[in-house]
């Protein structure tokens, strides 16, 4: 449980995807939960993601009092929000409905509560001008799933208190998780821009034929991909320059790097191209369930958790 915070009941907002790993995690660390979304059989699919999600957390260890029966699930916003100390919203990504769901929780909340979003694109300066106190309003983003990937990226908007960041910072950290906090507001914020100029290029890749979709994905996979699951790109990048390290590597590479950026391509999701993808994908996934490729990604990458945080000098 968060006592290092004080924070002990936690309110999950829109229990889509993003926000039933919340809601497992926030439970498997010995949370209260209270959750709210306001979609036609939102209660029992949430009770059923909770569940699948739950061997995942076992076996990653549960904290002091976790417990499924610390979850409740609520008709009403205003209901799931009672008593919450922190509130994790993950609402559709659309800029209208997002503005009037946080109005309604800032008129419902203790100005003191900290409402953080899991926003993958919309920035918070424009979101928490619908709130009386917008110094409360903060990004906290995940990275998919939240209730196994550590990441989560906090960000404040223009009127964002100080005080919110750290306690946000503080908060998450206390939860196990690797916060970071970017220092500006950007569309996509980090991880996704970083996934998405990957993404621009596999997709003009296959585009022009250059590679099929399996090729990429072995390519990433078995090759970079297994390095910055380890490290991040620059220092990954410091190592790749042996002795001189990082300047090294700049000196003698810098120039081929930015011939590669300038020929980087600028796709455009056409149908055909669509369609290619969508082939290429089904091919490389033939005779292979869904179910089982995510129950094997998520135990490979508790292994590699469980690795990282044995390791000593790994940043």
């Amino acid at each position: 449980m968060s006592t290092e915070t004080g924070i002990k009941r936690v309110a999950v907002v829109g229990t889509g995807v993003i926000g039933a790993s919340w809601a497992a995690y926030f439970l498997a660390q010995g949370l209260q939960v209270s959750a709210t979304d306001p979609a036609p059989g939102a209660r029992e699919r949430l009770t059923e993601a909770v569940l699948r999600h739950w061997p995942t957390l076992v076996e990653s260890g549960l904290e002091t009092g976790a417990s499924f029966d610390n979850l409740s699930f609520h008709d009403t916003l205003e209901a799931a929000l009672e008593g919450a100390q922190f509130v994790q919203e993950n609402g559709p990504e659309r800029a209208d409905l997002k503005l009037a769901l946080f109005a309604r929780m800032d008129a419902a909340l203790d100005q003191n509560v900290v409402i953080a979003s899991s926003s993958s694109g919309l920035l918070m300066s424009d979101v928490q001008a619908a709130c009386r106190h917008p110094e409360r309003v903060v990004l906290g983003h995940p990275f998919n799933p939240p209730h196994l990937i550590p990441l989560v990226e906090v960000i404040g908007g223009r009127r964002t208190s100080a005080e919110t960041i750290q306690r946000t910072l503080d908060f998450y950290r206390a939860i196990g998780k690797r916060p970071i906090n970017p220092k500006k507001e950007v569309k996509g914020h980090i991880a996704n821009r970083l996934q998405a100029a990957l993404w621009r290029e596999a997709f003009h890749l296959v585009a022009i034929g250059a590679a099929s979709v399996s090729d990429i994905d072995d390519a990433i996979a078995y090759g970079p991909g297994l390095r910055w699951a380890v490290m991040g790109p620059f220092a990954n990048l410091h190592l790749s320059g042996g002795e001189g390290g990082m300047r090294h590597l700049l000196d003698h590479l810098g120039g081929p790097i930015e011939s590669w950026w300038g020929d980087l391509g600028m796709p455009v999701l056409t149908p055909e191209l669509k369609q290619k993808v969508v082939d290429g994908i089904d091919t490389e996934l033939a005779n292979r369930s869904d179910t089982q490729i995510t129950t094997e990604r998520d135990e490979l990458i508790l292994a590699m958790l469980r690795a990282k945080a044995a390791a000593a000098s790994i940043p």
